[in-house]
């Protein structure tokens, strides 16, 4: 038995993880926890680490289970493959992977970062530029700015900031 890597359809990495496990494959969808804007919320959503990548585990012998069925699977679009033989996985890699994983499903990747440069969106600020300090509950954030040659620290909804690139 060896992992291999199946190359999934755009954003169904959990729809062919699914279907695949319901056909009796082992599988294994690295995700990580990440902060999302979703619906005026800021929310926690699993995603995963490598978009449209999905490790699976098959043998190669008669009593093994067929590989043809996996091209044919919801959410599938291939195995990946270099040249004519399918892309393996070593089984340590796929342990040092898990291990990863376990290790950052604890801490969610953040929306903004303290000290990020970020730029107001809505609201009577709209368009002036902060500094990002801290969250403050589940939906507002305390941000920096100048206001009248004064630093002032102000209290804003997540969904209202948006980060300022190349800073």
């Amino acid at each position: 038995m060896h992992w291999y890597l199946v190359h999934t359809k755009p954003r169904q990495e959990k729809c062919a993880q699914e279907n695949l496990e319901r056909q009796g494959y082992e599988c294994y969808l690295l995700v990580f926890p990440k902060e999302k804007l979703r619906q005026s919320s800021v929310v926690i959503a699993n995603e995963p680490l490598f978009p449209r990548c999905l490790f699976i585990r098959l043998g190669q012998g008669h009593a093994d289970q067929s590989w043809d069925p996996i091209r044919s699977t919801k959410g599938v679009s291939q195995l990946v493959r270099f040249g004519v033989s399918p892309a393996k996985v070593h089984d340590d890699l796929i342990d040092q992977l898990r291990a990863t994983e376990a290790a950052v499903q604890s801490k969610p990747e953040r929306l903004f970062t303290e000290g990020e440069r970020v730029r107001l969106t809505d609201g009577a600020f709209v368009g002036i530029e902060g500094i990002y300090q801290m969250a403050d509950g589940e939906r507002r954030v305390m941000v920096l700015i100048e206001l009248m040659g004064k630093p002032v620290v102000m209290k804003v909804d997540a969904v209202r900031l948006k980060k300022v690139m190349g800073s």
